[in-house]
């Protein structure tokens, strides 16, 4: 029976048998390791970062008396999560983060890691999800399209599932509800390129203008 780990792009928690490309935790344990199950609360604190899957050797037993492990399929779901590089395991990763976090939301000097928790744990606790234009999203942000996840790449939108994306079938122009924090977009918009599920690899046609890669 899977454990429930598995960060979707909403920010839940799942258990699913599929597994992820990436690690991360919410501050400390949130749940029981007698049962292996989670408590309610789904945070410790404001620190919630994405992980490398293994970092030095280290062994970690998920649901044991430590930290609670969780996983995404990639980094744009970890992003739409609410979740930043860990500035350990991935520090090249995390100080170009923060550069692109600083130059996207207009920062005059490099914000500290917990600078960066403050803002994106506000935009976590947002009570409302803003409708969003499409052409104006950078690759990698994520949007919520009849209330399926989707990923921006190139001139396309990718259908999120727990394995990997799939082609968007239906043309259909609908509302958009932005999922990626807005800190995080502005990121993404300076130059910060998510780390993406191989299933994304040759699904999209490259955008026309500036935006393509």
């Amino acid at each position: 029976m899977p454990l429930q780990n598995r960060v979707t792009p909403f920010g839940e928690i799942v258990a699913t048998p599929e597994r992820g490309t990436l690690f991360g935790i919410r501050g400390g344990r949130i749940h029981d390791p007698v049962t292996r199950t989670l408590l309610k609360r789904r945070f410790t604190s404001r620190r919630w970062i994405c992980c490398e899957l293994q970092f030095k050797g280290r062994k970690h037993e998920v649901f044991g008396h430590g930290y609670t492990a969780l996983f995404f399929l990639d980094e744009a779901t970890a992003f739409a999560a609410g979740h930043r590089p860990c500035f350990e395991c991935r520090r090249a990763d995390a100080l170009r983060f923060r550069e692109a976090f600083a130059r996207g939301n207009g920062l005059k000097s490099l914000p500290l890691a917990d600078e960066m928790d403050l803002r994106l744990h506000a935009e976590r606790l947002a009570p409302s999800v803003r409708e969003v234009d499409r052409s104006r999203l950078p690759d990698g942000a994520m949007v919520a399209r009849e209330g399926k996840p989707c990923l921006v790449l190139g001139a396309e939108l990718l259908v999120w599932t727990h394995s990997g994306y799939l082609p968007l079938t239906d043309q259909r122009k609908l509302p958009l509800l932005l999922l990626t924090p807005p800190s995080t977009v502005a990121a993404l918009g300076a130059g910060f390129r998510a780390r993406l599920h191989p299933t994304a690899v040759g699904l999209t046609e490259p955008r026309a203008g500036p935006r393509a890669r």
